[in-house]
């Protein structure tokens, strides 16, 4: 059975940090996705979810430092689940989203992933 870790994501962008390692950037990024539905009851509800991206500029991922807050971006990449202890002592995990491609949305009509 042939094993599948992608994901794809359209939001706006929370907050960003770029940092230069050698000659490599890496970006943080906090993402945020939406879903609008009505409940049982017929009101509204707006479902809001974060996520955590770190880009590495290459290739496929250029201009980091044209991502500013409130940016619309597209990610595509897959999921990396990290598992630390804090200093507090306590075992911590997070789901990351290690991306292969970064977009600004302006034309979403071209966007597509291919991995």
């Amino acid at each position: 059975m042939e094993q599948l870790n992608k994901i794809e994501l359209r939001g706006i962008v929370g907050s960003v940090r770029v940092q230069s390692f050698n000659d490599a950037s890496v970006a943080r990024i906090s993402l945020v996705t939406s879903l609008a539905y009505k409940d049982k009851d017929g009101a509204p509800v707006i479902e809001e979810t974060w996520h955590s991206i770190s880009a590495w500029e290459g290739r496929e991922i250029q201009n980091l430092d044209k991502i500013k807050v409130g940016s619309k971006l597209y990610v595509c990449g897959r999921i990396r689940n990290q598992r630390f202890t804090g200093n507090d002592g306590v075992d911590r995990s997070v789901n990351e989203v290690m991306a292969k491609r970064l977009f600004l949305i302006e034309d979403e009509e071209s966007l597509s992933c291919q991995m």
